[in-house]
């Protein structure tokens, strides 16, 4: 598959919040269909229900991390700590990248010095989400 940063960016212009527009991007490929994530993923945008906390875009990359490492069993589940281990290095490598994870400090609330536009959190986001958990998939 080739890159889909471009298409996250493109659904954030087109009012997908910063986390539905990276979940959507991706769920096809673990057999979400995308109106499900879009309305699975809408309490999350603004710093999940607009409290400016943790940033959507990258609470969305978590969401396909989930569905990338869990092994979905309901009974006894198993995968738990290998995807918040997936979900740590994506949240510290936006961290690094960003300079913080909550969406208050990245606009600028209190400081007045926005570290990052929303649009380019989705796309720093999809691209984090890229190279740690779909980089086997890309260009394959």
């Amino acid at each position: 598959m080739e890159s889909r940063v471009e298409e996250a960016a493109a659904r954030h212009r087109r009012g997908y919040n910063c986390a539905q527009a990276v979940a959507c991007t991706y769920c096809d490929l673990f057999g979400v269909d995308e109106k499900t994530m879009f309305r699975a993923a809408e309490g999350l945008g603004l710093g999940m229900g607009g409290m400016e906390g943790t940033c959507g875009a990258v609470a969305g990359a978590c969401m396909i991390a989930g569905l990338a490492t869990s092994d979905g069993n309901l009974e006894a589940p198993h995968t738990k700590a290998k995807t918040y281990g997936v979900s740590r290095e994506l949240v510290n490598r936006f961290n690094e990248a960003v300079g913080s994870t909550r969406c208050g400090t990245i606009k600028g609330q209190g400081t007045g010095k926005v570290l990052m536009p929303c649009p380019a959190c989705v796309t720093c986001a999809a691209q984090i989400l890229e190279d740690v958990v779909l980089a086997d998939k890309i260009n394959a």
